[in-house]
């Protein structure tokens, strides 16, 4: 699972004008699942996810875990993160899930997150989306389950 993490005064998702998720400070997480990711991948992401010290304690050092700020998470299903733009012009996607094994491990991620005590919006899966944002920092940060964290 890929994973592009933003630290966020906050952010909502739309789909054709309806707002599907919408937090004010937390984590975006855009989540692009590939082909061969488990729900191993999903729990130790998320794990990551709500552990990561990435808001600033009185001393102004990012120290804070997403718990201990009282945010919360949007997270965005998108397969273009597996995109492969290193032959041509045009990316290939041959690395992502197929839809139905994505979208459940979505859903365990989201879970999995929720079941750590932080408060998860999402977007809709395999829907055209309007993402907006205000990255605080701005922070902003790569994770892949396929690399030791």
């Amino acid at each position: 699972m890929r994973a592009v993490v933003q630290r966020v005064s906050r952010a909502k998702v739309t789909v054709d004008g309806e707002i599907t998720g919408e937090i004010a400070t937390g984590l975006l997480v855009l989540l692009g699942v590939a082909e061969g990711d488990t729900a191993e991948d999903a729990v130790t992401l998320a794990e990551k996810l709500v552990g990561l010290r990435i808001f600033e304690d009185a001393e102004g050092k990012m120290n804070l875990a997403l718990s201990e700020i009282g945010g919360a998470m949007l997270v965005v299903s998108q397969f273009t993160l597996l995109g492969d733009c290193r032959k041509g012009r045009r990316p290939s996607f041959i690395a992502a899930a197929r839809p139905e094994i994505a979208e459940a491990l979505y859903r365990t991620l989201v879970a999995e997150v929720q079941g750590r005590g932080i408060a998860v919006a999402t977007g809709r899966f395999q829907t055209h989306m309007n993402v907006e944002l205000v990255n605080d920092g701005p922070v902003t940060l790569l994770l892949d389950s396929r690399k030791a964290f």
